[in-house]
Order: C-alpha cells, then structure tokens, then sequence
C-alpha cells in the first residue's frame, strides 16, 4: 500500500511550538516517574512524554483491557449486563481473596454489572477471573481476545497474560502510548459505559466497604478514571483521564516508587495539561475538510470530515506555525461507507511528534458500474 498526501482545507494555521518553561514544568512534575505521557485526545497532541515507547508492567491497569473487551461484548451482544456468572471452584482455588478482591464466595452468582463495578472501582482480582472464565467459557480463551483487541488497537508493543495483572513472570507488558490508545478507544467507543463504571467512590459487597484508590477522580475537576496498578515488581502506575470544557486529556504514570508520589504527579500533570495551554478550534465535529481520490468507485472522490471536533492545544506565550495535512494509504478502494475511517489529519508542530486524528467519509461511494470504470480509466490515463 502507497501512503498519499491529499489536499486539506486550510494547510497552516498560527499556533506555537512548546516553551522551555512548559516542557521544563513538566518534566519536574513527573522527575521520579520512569515513565510518563500526557495527550490531548481531541487534538491526538502529545503534551508531554518521557519513555513513552519503553516497557513496562501494569499491574492492575491490565484490568482496564478486560473491561474494554466486556465493553466490547456487551456493544455486540454476547454478553448482558443483567447476566450472571458463578466463582467456580477452580476460580476460587486460585483467586479467593487473592490481592484485591471484592470478597467473592465460591459458587457466588453475580451479575455482569457487579463484575464490572468490582473491577474498575475495587481493582478485584475475583471479579476479572469469574468474567473471564463466564463470559469466554475459559481464562486462556478471555486473554486471546484481549490480545487481539490490543491488536485492532495497533497496540503493538503489549502483550497480556493474565486478565487481572496479576504478577506473570514479564509475560504482562506494555508502553504508555500503548495505553493511552486504550484510553482512547476506551472512553470514545463507549462513552456511556465508561461514564457508568469509572471514576465511582468505592464498592461495598458481601459486607466489605472499600474505596477506589483513584487519585484523581473526586479531587480534580473533572476526572473520572481510569485505573491504578501496583504490584513489588511493577512499582505504583496510573492510567487516567479527565475533560474540562469539552477538552479531554490521557494520562500514563509506570514504575513511580511510592502511592504519595504518584498521586501528586498524577493531580500536577493533569492540572498543568490544562493550564498550560490554550485550546483552538481547527474543526469542529462534522466540519468537511477536504477530499481524497476513489478508485473504481462511482465517483472520483470522496469528502472526509472530522469524526469529532478537533482542538489544537497551544501552550500559552508563543506564536509559530503548525501544518496540517490528510494522509490516508492507497489506492482507496469502493465501497466506502458515510462514517468509515478513510484517512488521518497530520498536525506538526515544530518539537513535538507528529499528531494524527481520524477522518471519516462524509458519503457512502459505490461501486462504479462497468461504463464509470471505463471513463474512470479515461481520467486516469490523460489526468
């Protein structure tokens, strides 16, 4: 497949690159965190990075891969909400009140939705187990598809083996910007079901009250989640997130020493996201942007618009240029779907990596009938 540049309604738009003053906040905010990364899903920009790429262990923030595949179960209808699963004894030969637990019995019958709430608000080995072996007739079947849920994520530097996070031997590993594309797809996939099961107080079930260990959600002004971790070997991680103003920002924390420091990193870098940077409209949800070349389709091109609206965070002080540009790989073929990722926006700002956001097509395009292909190939050979 080639990689094409198409043309985009606006090609330079006055924004600024990051100052040393920004960047130097913060990386003093997160010195002590062998891992960081803070992005601005609206724009896909990198606020900032340190490590993003390297490995890690996630501890409990695996959980949030084996929510995201209930999520996308429950989207598909292979599983309800209302559906119930029993701790089976070899469940409960091995997970009985193992780590964190939301206090399961053996041959327990519990819903889906408690699962679930044990998982992203108690951090419940139990419950990831009891889903799993409910909901895909084994464990080693649930990680096969969280695995190849990583892989439609393009999370290729992950691999998981467990689907608590249990500690594996390395088996379980990941990146930060691996993890801020399950975020991603996590919170803009099912924005209802995250708002229903992240960013709660605590749980209390079969006589045990606990608290979400969270430490932004209720204390920052608009975070809700995600997921912490820890384990000896993994050190204390953080997946969050919150959105202010329509604005949302990803989070990823790996390896902090302590739960004191991560807790501060994690409400300093969030607010420093914020603060930092002024927001500018590029486009807003809907907004065409420009067009790309079909082949053998009934027409020649397609429009491609913003699949949501698309924020350039500009951090406060400084006026330089950014380019914007459509990529998207072809030839592109029909049919194309109204709604079907075709293509990518590039943003560049000078001292950043490149950020790229997802275009879909404004229009279904079928397939050309058998004089169309012959013009098509008329236009080609003489345009």
């Amino acid at each position: 497949m080639k990689r094409f540049l198409a043309n985009v309604a606006a090609c330079v738009v006055l924004v600024s690159t990051a100052s040393s003053a920004c960047v130097t906040e913060a990386e003093i905010i997160t010195d002590g965190a062998p891992v960081s990364l803070l992005v601005d899903l609206q724009s896909g920009q990198t606020l900032h990075a340190d490590s993003a790429d390297r490995r890690f262990i996630p501890a409990s923030i695996t959980k949030v891969m084996s929510i995201f595949v209930a999520f996308e179960m429950l989207k598909a209808g292979e599983i309800r909400s209302d559906q119930t699963f029993t701790m089976s004894e070899g469940v409960a030969d091995d997970w009985y009140r193992t780590g964190s637990t939301m206090f399961l019995e053996p041959g327990e019958e519990v819903s889906v939705d408690l699962l679930l709430r044990g998982m992203a608000s108690v951090s419940a080995n139990d419950a990831s187990t009891v889903l799993a072996e409910g909901a895909a007739g084994s464990i080693d079947d649930w990680v096969a598809r969280m695995n190849a849920a990583a892989r439609d994520l393009g999370m290729t530097q992950s691999h998981f083996a467990t689907p608590n996070g249990w500690p594996d031997e390395g088996k379980t590993f990941t990146t930060a910007n691996d993890l801020a594309k399950l975020a991603s797809a996590l919170v803009t996939r099912h924005p209802e079901l995250y708002a229903q099961y992240f960013g709660k107080e605590g749980l209390r079930h079969n006589g045990f009250a606990q608290a979400n260990h969270d430490p932004i959600s209720g204390v920052l002004p608009g975070a809700d989640g995600i997921k912490t971790g820890y384990t000896g070997q993994a050190g204390h991680g953080f997946l969050g997130s919150a959105e202010r103003d329509g604005t949302r920002l990803i989070m990823v924390l790996g390896a902090v020493e302590t739960e004191e420091q991560r807790a501060k990193m994690a409400r300093d870098l969030m607010n420093w996201g914020f603060d930092s940077f002024d927001r500018r409209l590029l486009f807003d949800n809907g907004a065409q942007i420009g067009s790309i070349r079909v082949q053998n389709g009934a027409q020649g091109n397609v429009n491609v618009e913003a699949a949501s609206r698309i924020n350039l965070a500009i951090p406060k002080g400084s006026n330089e240029l950014a380019s914007i540009a459509i990529h998207y790989e072809g030839p592109l073929q029909a049919p194309i779907a109204v709604g079907e990722v075709v293509a990518h926006l590039q943003i560049d700002v000078a001292g950043s990596p490149s950020a790229r956001v997802p275009l879909v097509a404004s229009e279904d395009v079928a397939e050309a009938g058998p004089f169309r292909r012959i013009a098509n190939a008329f236009e080609n050979w003489f345009g």
